[in-house]
């Protein structure tokens, strides 16, 4: 049986093994967190360079896009750089095909094509195709990139002053310390953080992991639309009274995995032995029926 890794930064509490069946094929995904060691994360992906038929790096990316240009995280690149055989992925190419089509792909499941009339992302820096999604159907988006990246009380309101910010702030970012790209996933940083634009909004879009260090604790009636959640952190929602949670990626055996580990369970899938385009990653969606999660958690 065919195998992909992802070999996460993250905590090892979130672990899971499954095994899928893509079009008749099945595939071994599994999660490996290292508790923010980086050395560990660094020693595992070289042992398991062709060992296995794709491997995955989470809790960071190694690159950062604006339109067509790319931006290299130097220090994300240091995990992977050992790896000789085995194609890498970081998820960047599921952010820009299935999290730019999330509501299109969704929309058989809400009825039609939704509307929002705000919308809150706080950090769009590494998600810049789920902001495309938001923007194409909120009257209203403020960005927080600025506010929980840099400390700085100055919202981005809309796709052209996020672009602005953007090119701004990805030659530096480029150049951070691991302590910087690497925000951490235990929870235990838990502390609400410029509430007032998560309460005015109908909408919050971004990586579940980072919303969850500084959401507050009401969200009555809010629709969410995140990536990877587990069973613990759906019923956490559905206490703070968020209505509608969408995950961008299928759930399976109740964990909606990262884009990262999907995209290598489609690099598995295609079998070419490298990574894939976006036209490539859109086609696979639709051959396979890729749809992301919706549930009703607060009708």
């Amino acid at each position: 049986m065919k195998r992909a890794v992802s070999v996460s930064l993250g905590s090892s509490s979130r672990n899971k093994h499954v095994i899928v069946n893509l079009n008749g094929q099945e595939i071994s995904l599994e999660r490996i967190g290292t508790d923010g060691d980086v050395a560990a994360a660094r020693r595992m992906f070289a042992e398991l360079d062709g060992q296995v038929d794709a491997l995955s790096v989470g809790g960071v990316d190694l690159y950062l896009y604006l339109d067509e240009r790319k931006y290299p995280l130097h220090a994300a690149l240091k995990l992977v750089q050992d790896v000789r055989h085995t194609p890498v992925v970081d998820g960047s190419g599921l952010k820009h095909t299935l999290e730019r089509r999330v509501f299109e792909l969704a929309a058989p499941m809400l009825g039609g094509m939704p509307h929002f009339h705000k919308a809150f992302v706080p950090m769009a820096v590494d998600r810049v195709g789920l902001a495309q999604a938001v923007v194409a159907v909120a009257d209203e988006v403020v960005f927080g990139d600025f506010m929980f990246g840099l400390d700085l009380p100055i919202p981005l309101k809309g796709m052209k002053q996020l672009r602005r910010a953007l090119r701004l702030m990805l030659p530096f970012v480029s150049h951070f310390p691991m302590s910087l790209l690497f925000y951490g996933s235990s929870g235990t940083e838990y502390k609400p953080k410029y509430t007032r634009y998560w309460q005015a909004a109908d909408l919050i879009a971004g990586d579940f992991l980072f919303m969850k260090k500084y959401m507050p604790a009401d969200l009555t009636g809010k629709t969410i639309v995140t990536n990877t959640t587990t069973a613990d952190n759906v019923e956490t929602l559905r206490a703070r009274g968020v209505k509608r949670l969408i995950t961008t990626t299928p759930r399976y055996e109740g964990r909606s995995f990262g884009t990262n580990m999907m995209e290598a369970a489609l690099t598995v899938y295609a079998g070419k032995g490298r990574t894939l385009n976006h036209a490539e990653l859109n086609a696979l969606i639709d051959e396979l029926g890729l749809r992301p999660t919706v549930e009703t958690l607060n009708p």
